[in-house]
């Protein structure tokens, strides 16, 4: 049983809360240009849209929109599950790991502080995520967690 990709309206309050957060005004011309892409994109298939970078999986896990922020234009928006059976849930991804320089280079200290900047966006970015009811990966290991030690409990 495959769990259905999030309804438009949630995709959509995601995408607003994190461009609230991410720019002080006007996102840039290939950030407006992905998001007048989605929009014109019909309901029924709004997750094939080709602005999300899609897995190799079929149906896909992770779908993500590169939306930047105001200081790094390579974040993401991502909306992914862990498998088929699993809900779909939202990430603010710095995606920034991969890249940092070795830290002999003169770059590395000024790439650490974009990093450190970057996380802290993505934790305001999932807060309010939160606060609107959107599923966060964070509030996925929670409950995963809870269900976990729970049966526990009740296998004991």
């Amino acid at each position: 049983m495959s769990i259905p990709f999030p309804a438009n309206p949630v995709v959509w309050a995601a995408i607003d809360s994190y461009m609230k957060r991410a720019y002080d005004g006007m996102p840039p011309a290939s950030v407006r240009v992905r998001l007048d892409v989605l929009h014109s994109q019909p309901p029924e298939v709004f997750q094939e849209c080709k602005v999300f970078e899609k897995d190799t999986h079929l149906p896909p896990n992770r779908y993500s929109l590169r939306l930047g922020n105001r200081a790094y234009p390579h974040m993401k928006l991502t909306i992914e599950r862990i498998n088929e059976d699993s809900d779909f849930f939202f990430k603010a991804d710095t995606h920034d790991r991969h890249c940092c320089p070795r830290p002999e280079s003169p770059e590395y200290h000024a790439f650490l502080s974009l990093m450190e900047a970057n996380e802290a966006l993505s934790k305001q970015i999932e807060s309010e995520w939160v606060a609107a009811g959107i599923p966060t990966f964070r509030e996925f290991l929670r409950d995963d967690l809870a269900r976990r030690q729970n049966a526990t409990r009740t296998s004991a």
